[in-house]
């Protein structure tokens, strides 16, 4: 089996393994004032100090939670809360049109339940999301701009956006800046309070940590309106018992992402061009996706024209090749990708696309096995599609 879906999930690292293993041995209560609950809580405390010297933030600042989604959620559900609570005027959620579901759907939700207007970014043929398109948005009513958020990496197509200088729009009317940065953390350079930004998710299970695990980086005097009430943990943020063995590996696969970054970046790079390269051999009509001078280093979005992209996906599975059609998240649903869809592609180009994203065990001999069965896989799934539209 060749496994080309890192960017829905990749490997436990075997560092954290052992981490969290250990961990789980160990009794104790980080809310207990007791040796064990001391010994919990140090445990705690040095996960936060890691997590946040690897991504350039203050202790203070790293706030534990259940995964990306939860973060997403907390940044742009609570901040609305808690800035339409301050000015009622502040009704605007402006989001990109590219954005992952975790951070699209609690804007939507927001504008359906809670009396929010959702407001998409419109994005260029690359995916990237212009400075002045934000500024035009945000200046349109800077008073009633609630939160701006726009992930740092596109979890499709890869392309990286300008989040410095987005960030530094938002900040201009002091309005707060979220990024999920789950796909970029590890393999581009980030740096929480050089960056601006005001809040900022990191999600464990697509750096090598164990899934169900993550944070919400949040810059001080931010006060969101918490999702869960009960013992006040987290700043009071995000009450809940601590699971102290997945925070220390949180910390370890954070922590060794960070500095294995670059020699990590270059293998990937060097795989998924020549994945690009090869299965163009094959399949000369088909076509990369996403900003090609600044896109993540392990994802491969390619269109097969005449194809649809789901039946393209079971028939690689069946030659023992795991790949996706997009989002994980979305992917049991046929229908075409919002990312592609936002860049101008049309109806057809956005079905018949395939994500092949690599990860820190990829070899070349994963490519080798895709090569082998793409090109009889693009012909029978065009010729089905054809077959199908005939009659």
């Amino acid at each position: 089996m060749v496994y080309l879906d890192h960017a829905a999930t990749t490997e436990v690292r075997p560092e954290v393994v052992a981490d969290v293993a250990a961990g789980l041995g160990a009794l104790g209560n980080p809310s207990s004032l007791h040796g064990h609950g001391r010994a919990a809580r140090r445990t705690v405390e040095e996960s936060r100090e890691r997590v946040a010297e690897a991504l350039g933030s203050t202790p203070h600042e790293v706030v534990f939670t259940a995964g990306g989604t939860e973060s997403d959620n907390i940044a742009i559900k609570g901040l609305y809360w808690s800035r339409n609570a301050e000015d009622p005027r502040r009704r605007r959620v402006i989001t990109s049109a590219v954005e992952h579901h975790a951070a699209l759907d609690p804007a939507h939700w927001t504008a359906e339940h809670q009396g929010a207007i959702h407001e998409t970014l419109p994005v260029d043929a690359l995916g990237r999301v212009r400075p002045e398109t934000l500024r035009e948005a945000i200046e349109r009513d800077p008073d009633s701009v609630a939160v701006v958020s726009v992930m740092w990496a596109n979890n499709e197509v890869g392309t990286v956006q300008p989040i410095v200088e987005l960030a530094a729009v938002a900040a201009e009317h002091g309005i707060p800046f979220h990024t999920d940065a789950v796909q970029a953390v590890g393999v581009e350079p980030i740096d929480f309070a050089a960056s601006g930004v005001s809040a900022l998710t990191v999600s464990g299970h697509k750096l090598g940590g164990p899934v169900g695990t993550g944070a919400l980086v949040l810059a001080r005097g931010l006060t969101p309106v918490p999702i869960l009430h009960g013992g006040g943990q987290e700043r009071d943020i995000r009450s809940g018992t601590l699971a102290t063995p997945l925070v220390l590996g949180l910390a370890t696969a954070v922590h060794l992402a960070v500095i294995e970054r670059e020699k990590h970046v270059g293998h990937l790079r060097g795989l998924r061009d020549s994945l690009e390269e090869r299965v163009r051999a094959v399949v000369p009509d088909v076509v990369v996706n996403g900003d090609p001078r600044g896109r993540l280093p392990g994802i491969a979005h390619l269109s097969f024209p005449g194809c649809e992209g789901d039946s393209l996906l079971m028939l690689l599975d069946a030659k023992g090749v795991s790949c996706s059609t997009g989002s994980a998240c979305s992917a049991g649903v046929a229908q075409p990708s919002h990312v592609l869809l936002a860049m101008g592609a049309d109806t057809d180009t956005a079905s018949s696309s395939l994500r092949l994203s690599l990860g820190r065990t990829s070899t070349e001999a994963d490519v080798d096995a895709l090569v082998e069965v793409i090109g009889p896989a693009v012909e029978r799934s065009r010729a089905a599609l054809a077959k199908r539209r005939r009659g």
